[in-house]
């Protein structure tokens, strides 16, 4: 089997993310009717699900991957990793990348990486907030 055309990739990651997303969407409605609005309003519950669900089964998948890699594992890493798991939360490529940044060693880089990822993320959301304020 030869290497996935760029166009027959992108499908495999458009499908796999609208089924994560999908799947994303109905986490949040099962934990709304499971522990009530008023619960889920307080603290992002279906959120950090998603995060910890998706950082394990990245977890999973790139550990069968390194096991059983194969001529169809660049498939199955772009409709599960990229698509599916992308869909439902990009938490588990970020914690993908921490963990193999730590165990080459590289824990300044990691901490670097955590750090800047998680501050920068909060100041572009800040940042789009005040310009969709102030524009409107």
């Amino acid at each position: 089997m030869s290497a996935l055309s760029p166009f027959n990739a992108s499908l495999n990651v458009a499908l796999g993310g609208a089924v994560g997303a999908v799947l994303r969407y109905q986490l949040g409605r099962a934990m709304t009717h499971w522990l009530g609005p008023n619960v889920v309003t307080a603290f992002p519950w279906a959120t950090l699900a998603a995060n910890v669900i998706g950082s394990f089964a990245m977890g999973v998948l790139a550990g069968w991957l390194a096991r059983h890699g194969s001529e169809a594992s660049g498939q199955i890493r772009l409709l599960l990793g990229v698509g599916m798991l992308g869909g439902f939360t990009t938490f588990s490529s970020f914690s993908l990348e921490m963990m193999l940044l730590l165990e080459r060693g590289q824990t300044g880089t990691a901490v670097t990486y955590g750090a800047v990822s998680v501050i920068a993320g909060l100041v572009g959301l800040y940042l789009g907030l005040i310009l969709m304020r102030i524009s409107g």
